[in-house]
């Protein structure tokens, strides 16, 4: 039988209605359609789809496995080296990463492995699969700062060898970036807590609550008996523009909106922390925390969303399926636009500084593109004279997030670079003795599976630093 020389499609919400619920979008594939998608792998003898994965899963592996219809035998290759299986599925770039080492990608398109991770992950989780359960402790402790992607895969990773693994996580749920970051409609919250607790089922203990830094040192996890820290904190902080206007009510760096819609729940009829909930909306930034700004906004009744770009749609940084989404849902486009200040008026019966008014609208430049950049992208040069004005009443920053200084500034000795990432060397060590860093603390914002492939690195150096390997 020929091989089809495309991707089976995944089944999705369809636009109209999507776009006024936080249900998720993709739906999944069925029993037939992942079948027919394995059915397109070739199970070549190279296998460069392996070599394309930061954390190495066995692709041909639990293909053929789908092919055999063992799913549950599928789901055990793929969880010998990835703790989330579920969450990769979802949210993994596979198109620049597995996907585009695929063989069948020279000539047609790649096998999709990303909703085949997908599939068996919820074949699993749907059938209640079989329950991990802890190994024989070896009788060594170690602390993991943050419960994001690379503290839960190193905690995973350790725990698997019998390490009394505890997480201590800054926030009241476990999950990082995975449940305050991204959006209920690309990633289930009940999904993050099922990791979650397959990770709880191994053994390790998830401290919330608890901010390393100031609760807690790192020093004083040593003092209570931890022989090695991994810190996965993540990049938490947000990055502005600095242009006038930043101050405005009614602006929101997109960490802060996310959290709110996302951990916080403000998207209820009665939430315990305020959000805009109608009028217009520019989201300033074009990667893929600003689409999923911008397709929140419209979930909260925005009535026009705008995504604010200074270079065009070939230099977007968010994956094209998240792009077209956003497209088909409404999301109106201003490419090569750059905001050069935000506008407002200020509250005659607020007291306080009349900068901090409310937003009425943002002033914008139009954009060319010159020549490449350091990363080899065309710098965007702004057009003299060409200032025009977009009415908004709220207005996203999303260009980007830094790692938080607190951890540095409470531990001595920790060495951070300009960027205010720390330090590590190939194993993942720091600056500091058994402490290990690893995931966006030290690259800054970067993808969830790059993150879970450090902190993969930095369990096997532990391991091997505390096993005398």
């Amino acid at each position: 039988m020929a091989l089809n020389p495309k991707k089976n499609e995944m089944p999705t919400q369809k636009p109209e209605v999507r776009a006024h619920n936080f249900n998720e979008v993709a739906l999944g594939y069925t029993v037939e359609l992942a079948h027919k998608e394995a059915a397109r792998c070739l199970d070549c003898r190279h296998r460069p789809c392996v070599t394309g994965c930061p954390v190495n899963v066995n692709i041909p592996d639990f293909i053929t496995k789908i092919k055999e219809e063992d799913y549950e035998g599928a789901y055990a290759v793929i969880t010998e080296t990835s703790s989330l299986p579920a969450v990769c599925g979802r949210v993994c770039p596979q198109e620049t990463q597995c996907e585009s080492k695929c063989t069948m990608g020279i000539k047609f398109e790649p096998v999709a492995i990303g909703r085949l991770e997908r599939f068996v992950a919820d074949m699993h989780n749907s059938h209640d699969g079989a329950k991990a359960e802890p190994p024989a402790p070896n009788g060594h402790r170690v602390a993991i700062v943050g419960s994001g992607p690379s503290g839960l895969t190193c905690a995973g990773d350790l725990a698997k060898k019998g390490y009394a693994v505890t997480v201590f996580e800054a926030l009241h749920t476990a999950g990082g970036v995975l449940v305050y970051g991204i959006p209920e409609f690309r990633l289930p919250k009940s999904i993050v807590a099922k990791e979650v607790e397959t990770l709880k089922a191994l053994g390790v203990d998830i401290e919330t609550n608890v901010v390393i830094g100031k609760t807690l040192t790192i020093d004083e996890l040593f003092e209570m008996g931890f022989e090695a820290v991994f810190v996965g904190s993540g990049a938490g902080l947000p990055n502005f523009m600095n242009i006038p206007g930043e101050s405005l009510k009614g602006v929101y760096s997109a960490n802060e909106f996310l959290t709110r819609s996302n951990l916080m729940k403000a998207y209820l009829e009665d939430p315990v922390t305020p959000i805009m909930k109608g009028g217009s909306v520019a989201v300033v930034g074009g990667g893929n925390v600003a689409m999923d700004a911008a397709r929140t906004a419209l979930r909260l009744g925005a009535e026009h969303v705008y995504i604010v770009y200074r270079r065009s749609m070939d230099e977007l940084p968010a994956r094209r399926e998240e792009v077209e989404h956003a497209i088909e849902e409404g999301v109106d486009f201003r490419l090569l636009n750059n905001p050069v200040e935000i506008l407002g008026y200020n509250d005659p019966e607020d007291p306080r500084d009349p900068k901090n008014g409310f937003v009425t609208g943002m002033r914008c430049i139009r954009m060319e593109l010159g020549e490449p950049d350091a990363k080899g992208r065309r710098r965007p040069v702004p057009i003299e004279g060409s200032e025009f004005e977009i009415p908004v009443d709220t207005v996203i920053i999303a260009i980007g997030t830094s790692p938080n200084p607190l951890i540095k500034n409470t531990t001595a000795g920790l060495e951070v670079n300009s960027h205010g990432g720390i330090i590590v060397n190939e194993a993942g060590l720091t600056s500091r003795e058994n402490v290990y860093a690893g995931g966006d603390a030290v690259t800054g914002a970067a993808t969830v599976i790059s993150a879970m492939g450090a902190g993969k690195l930095a369990a096997k150096s532990i391991d091997e630093a505390l096993m005398g390997k």
